[in-house]
């Protein structure tokens, strides 16, 4: 189980014009300010999109040679917790929120204008969840959104989304735990591909989903549209395990512990 290929995507694209995706700020001058692009793929924590915004910074500021308000701390700053719509009057931390997309920046937006149009962009794109089943099943938007993040640093091939969100709803019900690799690893702050110890595995580390019963205390990442949908609609089986096959971006799928075991040995786990 690791987390999704797409952070091996490509650091930044540099645009001239108005370019794809959400728009970070309006220039207030007559004259339209050269125009950068941010990339920020599905599956990226807000840590990831703060260096992201590190690296967007410096390959702008080369290329125009004039300073770049955006930065890393101001994001992280302007990113810290903020009351989201639809989700209690309470402030969250904003992983989750902040929507994977393409958004434009000039050297006069700043990093609060980019939180800002990121947070505006989620609430747009979860307009489009039907949340009825999920409530149904007793879970709260809130619940859907770290269900979805689970999804999104589990998988790597979107068809096996709904699977995945089903084991998750399977197990929940089941009163067993989730199980999943990626959310203790990103309580440990692990690097991707960095393997879980022992002591690791029987920390006591809120995140330790193979421990502790219930979700985690927030999502694990920013999650894209397909990983919120099949969260809210998970498929309609049986399956409790899941296991990546090795040298492969599929997932063997089983409702039996002992099959599960015995792929895990197959497998060389």
């Amino acid at each position: 189980m690791v987390r999704s290929a797409l952070l091996a995507l490509a650091v930044v694209a540099l645009v001239a014009g108005c370019g794809g995706g959400a728009r970070a700020a309006q220039s207030t001058t007559p004259k339209l300010l050269h125009q950068f692009q941010v990339v920020f793929p599905e599956g990226f924590t807000r840590a990831d999109m703060a260096d992201r915004v590190n690296a967007v910074k410096e390959i702008a500021e080369r290329k125009s040679h004039r300073p770049v308000r955006i930065s890393k701390q101001a994001y992280l700053a302007a990113s810290r917790r903020q009351v989201i719509a639809g989700f209690g009057p309470n402030k969250l931390q904003t992983e989750g929120f902040l929507f994977p997309n393409t958004y434009n920046f000039d050297r006069k937006s700043t990093s609060a204008d980019l939180v800002r149009t990121q947070l505006q962009t989620f609430q747009n794109e979860w307009q489009n969840a039907d949340m009825s089943y999920a409530k149904s099943k007793n879970l709260t938007p809130y619940d859907v959104l770290k269900i979805a993040s689970i999804i999104q640093g589990e998988v790597a091939v979107p068809s096996e989304n709904k699977l995945v969100a089903a084991v998750m709803y399977n197990r929940l019900h089941l009163g067993m735990t989730l199980g999943s690799d990626a959310v203790l690893a990103y309580g440990l702050h692990l690097k991707p591909g960095q393997d879980l110890t022992l002591s690791q595995l029987d920390s006591d580390n809120p995140y330790n989903v193979l421990k502790f019963h219930g979700l985690p205390p927030t999502p694990i990442n920013n999650p894209g549209a397909a990983a919120i949908e099949a969260a809210a609609h998970p498929a309609n089986v049986d399956y409790l395990y899941f296991l990546r096959k090795p040298h492969s971006t599929h997932t063997y799928f089983t409702a039996s512990y002992q099959d599960f075991l015995d792929h895990k040995a197959q497998y060389g786990y």
